[in-house]
């Protein structure tokens, strides 16, 4: 067995761990390390099947933002797990039925799937024209070909930002804000009231 292989395997093996403890860890912290560790053999997948770009991408979107943003609010926020756990345990022969349903599914999609000829002779001929990394013909796709789709893509999701900011931006009028600009302007001499306290005398507002 060559290198690359086991390490696909291997890669491969700390996936399937990964994912499973995850759902099965009774700690959600060490639920979100476990979602971490199959984010990182993914990429490591990625690595051996040649799209570097994509492994990069996987450790930087994924597990550089969003399963570090998964473990901030699992440890910032006072849940009940107990609690959740124990109404979880009310649904787990229909999560179970789903479960075998979908492997069935798997396996028989996987029983009758084969590599076709003409795909792979249309990989060989997309290679041998190309001279270059994977990054840079994912480069010339998205920049070239596919130029308006990305920059209209971009655009949705910049519209859905700033709609979601919109939409939960409240102005309440029983919040004392900061206005720099009073404080700036203010006048120095109604700013502070000099008080003489006497001897065995208090302060009164």
């Amino acid at each position: 067995m060559t290198p690359i292989y086991l390490a696909f395997y291997l890669f491969a093996v700390l996936t399937l761990a990964g994912g499973l403890f995850t759902v099965i860890a009774r700690n959600p912290v060490h639920s979100v390390l476990w979602l971490i560790l199959a984010f990182l053999s993914a990429a490591g997948l990625f690595v051996t099947m040649g799209a570097e770009f994509v492994a990069m991408l996987l450790i930087i979107v994924y597990v550089g933002a969003v399963a570090v943003l998964f473990l901030f609010v699992v440890m910032m926020l006072d849940v009940d797990f107990a609690e959740l756990r124990a109404e979880m345990s009310r649904y787990l022969p229909i999560a179970f039925l789903i479960g075998v349903v979908i492997l069935m599914q798997l396996g028989i999609a996987l029983g009758v799937w084969q590599i076709s000829d003409v795909a792979e002779g249309n990989v060989a001929a997309a290679a041998a024209d190309f001279e270059g990394s994977n990054t840079q013909a994912i480069g010339q796709l998205i920049y070239d070909r596919y130029l308006l789709l990305f920059q209209l893509a971009g655009l949705i999701l910049l519209v859905a930002m700033v709609g979601a900011i919109v939409l939960t931006l409240r102005h309440r009028a029983d919040v004392k804000r900061q206005d720099i600009v009073e404080q700036i302007l203010r006048d120095p001499a109604k700013a502070m009231e000099l008080k003489d306290v006497k001897p065995g005398q208090g302060l009164r507002g």
